[in-house]
Formats: C-alpha cells, structure tokens, sequence
C-alpha cells in the first residue's frame, strides 16, 4: 500500500504547517487557543495538541521553511483573511524545496521512483 503525494500533504505537511503557525500565534503574539484554531481552521483542542507535541510531531520542517511561516504568521496578524493563501503559499515553498518527497521517502518507502516528482531546490 502506499500513499499519493497529495495525501502525505494532508496527513503530514499541513498539520506540520499548522502546528509551526500555531506556536507562533500564541508565544509571539498572544493569541488566544480559540482565536488561533478560528484562524487555522481547527479547534482550539487542536491548537493544544499540536503545542504539547501530540499531533503533527512527526514532521520536522527545514529552518528555511520555518522562516516562511514566521514571516506567515506576521502577514496573518495583520489580516486573518490570509491564511488560506499563506498556507498555500508554505505548501508551495515546501513542494519545491522538496522537503515533501523527503517525508514521503520516510512514511511511503519506495513509491518515489514511481511517482516521477523532480522538485525544484528552494533557496533563499
């Protein structure tokens, strides 16, 4: 059995996402669990989860990525209405950079042959 790329965003990268957004709403800038998961589309028990490390633990994304969605959650201070478009955003740098074929490679062992994904290195 193995998974498609599209399902290793859903169960690995976005709740990584989601997670990094989180910690960074709440520490850097004070929003409320409730406010946090209103934002990222989840529960505020969700929020929890993800900063007592019990969900989306298993993904650990590059300091380039992690910056992203610094510069993310500063953009989402401002105006909550982007962040639909500023995780889409993640998952685009994240999809270039590769990162997601390194997670893919971990949890979906050998199905990159079959796949044929050639992502494009992400610098900065």
């Amino acid at each position: 059995m193995y998974s498609l790329p599209q399902e290793i965003e859903v169960w690995y990268i976005i709740p990584a996402i989601r997670k990094e957004l989180a910690g960074i709403l709440i520490k850097r800038y004070k929003l409320t669990y409730e406010k946090t998961g209103k934002i990222l589309g989840i529960s505020k028990a969700a929020v929890s989860q993800y900063l007592k490390k019990k969900r989306a633990d298993k993904v650990k994304l590059p300091v380039k990525i992690k910056r992203e969605i610094e510069k993310s959650a500063k953009r989402i201070v401002k105006n909550e209405d982007v962040a639909v478009k500023e995780i889409i955003r993640i998952l685009d740098l994240i999809k270039r950079s590769g990162c997601e074929c390194e997670v893919c490679k971990k949890y979906n062992k050998g199905i990159l042959k079959q796949c044929g994904l050639r992502p494009i290195r992400y610098s900065r």
